[in-house]
């Protein structure tokens, strides 16, 4: 992925920043710069920088337990941060800034300083050395090779020569930003499924209606079928279609992961995983009757394709088959700090 040319400008050392990363730090810097610049501001406090970084990374650590490496002091201070503050893990990017950036709290304050000695003058490095944290101060500060901002003491100022640049391609160098965290992360993460889609969060979670249609077609032909956690009967208009394995791990809604279960035990499974000895076999059990049915009942059913991402055709979903799919995935669930139920 290429960023915008301009003539005027070395954005081939922008592009350059993420180069030899050892940790998640620049990434999360950049997207809290150039936030603050498209807001128009062009002498930042480092506060609000770190507090920003601190607020684009909390979903994805604390909702889909994406790890950033044990050397990577942001998860940490993320962790320490939420029981400083009393912040919810869902808590909104904009309420987490406002709470960090007034914070008094010392602990926090200590959370935050730290990045200080490891990102803002290191982000520079494509510009000049880095490695002499005074040299580079003084380097900075007369926009030495035009580099991106000027380093002080408790902020930096962006280079007027880059702020309509900034601005302009903003869509773009956020992009550009994520796709490379995607990168690093994956890496950190290989065996955990769609780290691109765990960067942000999503506005709204996509509604499961068209997904209750294919289980009313199965509850219409059994007539009830039990909740395989509660035992309840469950009945066309009075079940919940929850995910078997987390969403916040798999984040996708395909039908093979998806059953139908108590309204009232659904709320309180929340990202919880099933114990696989202990539920896979009646999941299974409920899976395979779905398959039957609809095959007979709606053979054209564009769900059972969802199916042929862990069997290579419907009529082989076999239980060894399918529990040899899901036990890997429900190790690294655990692996990755998803409670069992």
């Amino acid at each position: 992925m290429e960023l915008p040319y301009q003539e005027d400008l070395p954005v081939h050392l922008l592009a350059g920043c993420f180069n030899n990363t050892s940790a998640t730090y620049k990434f999360y810097w950049f997207l809290a710069v150039l936030g603050r610049v498209e807001l128009g501001e062009t002498k930042v406090l480092k506060r609000d920088l770190f507090a920003e970084m601190v607020g684009h990374a909390w979903y994805t650590v604390n909702y889909f337990r994406v790890s950033f490496g044990k050397q990577d002091k942001l998860q940490e201070a993320i962790m320490s941060i939420i029981a400083f503050e009393g912040l919810t893990i869902d808590a909104n990017r904009n309420d987490i800034f406002s709470r960090l950036s007034g914070s008094q709290n010392k602990a926090t304050l200590k959370e935050l300083r730290y990045f200080n000695g490891e990102v803002p003058h290191r982000f520079l490095s494509p510009w000049f050395s880095a490695a002499d944290t005074q040299m580079a101060y003084a380097a900075s500060q007369c926009f030495e090779n035009q580099c991106l901002y000027a380093l002080y003491a408790d902020h930096i100022e962006i280079n007027p020569a880059w702020v309509d640049y900034l601005k302009r391609h903003a869509g773009i160098l956020r992009n550009f930003c994520y796709w490379n965290l995607a990168v690093y992360l994956q890496a950190k993460n290989p065996t955990v499924p769609d780290i691109p889609n765990k960067l942000i969060k999503l506005p709204v979670r996509k509604a499961l209606t068209e997904q209750r249609t294919f289980w009313d077609i199965v509850l219409g032909e059994l007539g009830s079928a039990d909740c395989i956690y509660t035992n309840k009967k469950l009945v066309i208009g009075n079940y919940a279609v929850e995910h078997f394995l987390p969403y916040a791990f798999v984040s996708h809604d395909l039908m093979w992961n998806l059953i139908p279960a108590d309204r009232s035990f659904n709320s309180s499974k929340s990202d919880k995983l099933p114990s696989l000895d202990k539920y896979f076999q009646p999941y299974f059990n409920l899976q395979q009757s779905a398959l039957e049915i609809i095959q007979h009942k709606a053979p054209k059913n564009k769900f059972l394709e969802d199916y042929l991402t862990i069997v290579p055709d419907v009529s082989l979903f076999e239980r060894q088959r399918v529990y040899e799919q899901l036990q890997p995935m429900a190790t690294i669930a655990k692996n990755n700090g998803f409670e069992l139920l």
